[in-house]
This record gives structure tokens, sequence and C-alpha cells, in this order.
């Protein structure tokens, strides 16, 4: 497997955290998304023509989005089916929070490409900042139903993907002076995501609980 790479990214280091909890080996290859650019590059968009990372390589297939990488990732490679169980009604609820980390939970990415990198003042950070206290009360919410049910999880009793795919950038508020402090749910939750096998560390996010 090859994964076009950039080290900063949430979305990028989702499936890097997939991969190392599955002991997966895998070739990285760096994208000099900035300041170079090279997502937009005719050579990158030939991989990929909406330009985004990240994507993975796997014998012939191409994929790219994170959410759909992931789930390949672990019905591919996964196989005790912990990760991306086979019942119908799990699957349902991967699905629904894999679309929330992609959509929702993108207003964190959004409010750190305006603070962090030049290029990007065009992003209107205080309705992404908004948006982004908004999906962490919903996440915070459900974390808190879900602990009520005696559940630790997001979608199962064990974690799955959806943890993966939730986990990046609650766990990088402070990237764009979102304050996460009030969430108890959420923090409990990232301290549990940091404590299992396989944990890695990226640039903003630390490896203690």
């Amino acid at each position: 497997m090859k994964l076009y790479d950039y080290e900063i990214s949430g979305s990028c280091y989702k499936v890097r955290l997939l991969l190392s909890m599955l002991n997966l080996p895998y070739e990285k290859i760096a994208v000099d998304f900035y300041p170079g650019k090279a997502h937009r590059q005719p050579d990158f968009l030939h991989i990929n023509p909406l330009g985004q990372i990240p994507v993975l390589l796997d014998d012939d297939l191409v994929l790219r989005d994170a959410q759909a990488i992931l789930l390949y990732v672990a019905a591919r490679y996964d196989t005790s089916s912990t990760w991306y169980p086979t019942d119908p009604a799990t699957q349902g609820r991967i699905a629904m929070w894999q679309a929330f980390a992609g959509g929702e939970l993108m207003q964190v990415s959004a409010v750190r490409l305006h603070d962090m990198l030049m290029g990007y003042e065009h992003i209107d950070a205080d309705a992404a900042r908004s948006g982004a206290y908004k999906a962490l009360a919903i996440l915070d919410q459900h974390l808190a139903e879900c602990e009520m049910r005696g559940q630790q999880w997001i979608a199962a009793a064990h974690p799955t993907i959806a943890d993966i795919a939730c986990f990046a950038y609650p766990a990088l508020c402070h990237d764009g002076g979102i304050d996460r402090s009030g969430y108890h749910n959420i923090n409990r939750w990232l301290r549990r995501v940091r404590a299992l096998p396989g944990f890695i560390v990226m640039p903003g996010i630390p490896a203690y609980a």
C-alpha cells in the first residue's frame, strides 16, 4: 500500500492511525500541501482529480477520501471484523458517524486552515468556529448517551472506524482556538482512544491522556 500523505492533515492522520492499529506496512508518500500546493499540480491531479489528500493506492485500487479509505482498509485487512463489524445496524451507525466526521466536524479543519496557514483568509473563521462548537456539542451529547447505556465508543461496544474517523479534529481543536474543556464526554473518549494499542501521535496531538 502507498499513502499520499501530509503530516499535519487530520484526515491523513486518520488513515495512518488505523494502519498503525492494524499493524499494516505501507509506503508513505509526502505531498507538499503547504506551501508547495503539490495537490494542485497535474501529476497529483492525475491520481485524484479533486486535488485532495489522503489518497491510498493498494495494487490497482486508487481510493480518495479518508472515510472511504478507513472503510476499505478495515473491511479488507481486519480479519477479526472488529473495526468494521459485519452486522448491518453497526455498519449503518458507522456510516452515519463517518459522514459526520467528513461533514460537520470538518469545521474544525476549516478553522485550523484559516489560523495556521497563509492563503486561507477567505474562510469565514467565525462561521466555521460556530459550526465546530455545534458539532462538538452533538458528539458530546451522543457520547453521554452512550455512557449512560454502558457503552464507551461511538458506534459499538468496542472501538470501530467511527471512532478513528471522529477522533482527529476534536483532538486538534486548540489549533483553531476552539476551547474543548467543557466537553467532558469527548475528553474522556479522547483519552480512551489514546490508550488503544497501536495509537500514534501527530503534530498537535500528544500521546498523554
